[in-house]
């Protein structure tokens, strides 16, 4: 069990201030790396990533969760931005409720083989950034957006 689920024992559904990381990957081609989730949102696409645990340092979250979701690891991440305020309000389906401090990330470096976890994806495609699933969640949006706004097109080959 992890930090977020120890605390939700003792603080119930209360809206707390949580902190997570994403990372945009592209490939060869600056297609992006979307994964469709099995949890909230369900069936939605968004980035890989998730929330912090204890001790852990935003890159080292972003890498873990990366991982844990992808099988994939990732190196030479490169800060896009930090995001919270009021948009970044989130009411779980069980009722919990956050606000996420969320630091975004890009990479091309990444390896080891893409696979699903059954327990986080229902799947994993890259898509090419100007066809885009119509269902990610606004923040990711948002994210994607700052991303293509600062770095896509130096990085487009």
């Amino acid at each position: 069990m992890g930090y977020v689920e120890d605390l939700r024992k003792i603080v119930g559904t209360i809206p707390l201030i949580l902190v997570g990381a994403v990372v945009i990957i592209t490939d060869d081609d600056n297609k992006i790396l979307l994964q469709k989730r099995r949890h909230h949102p369900v069936g939605r696409y968004g980035l890989p990533g998730g929330l912090m645990e204890l001790g852990e340092s935003t890159i080292e979250t972003a890498q873990r969760e990366v991982y844990e979701e992808t099988g994939l690891k990732v190196s030479n991440l490169t800060l896009i931005d930090v995001f919270s305020g009021k948009d970044h309000f989130i009411k779980a389906p069980n009722g919990d409720e956050f606000y996420v401090v969320v630091t975004a990330y890009w990479t091309k470096e990444f390896s080891g083989t893409l696979e699903i976890n059954d327990e986080e994806s229902m799947s994993l495609d890259f898509f090419n950034m100007d066809d885009l699933p119509e269902n990610i969640p606004t923040s990711h949006k948002e994210m994607i957006h700052k991303y293509r706004t600062l770095f896509a097109q130096s990085h487009m080959k």
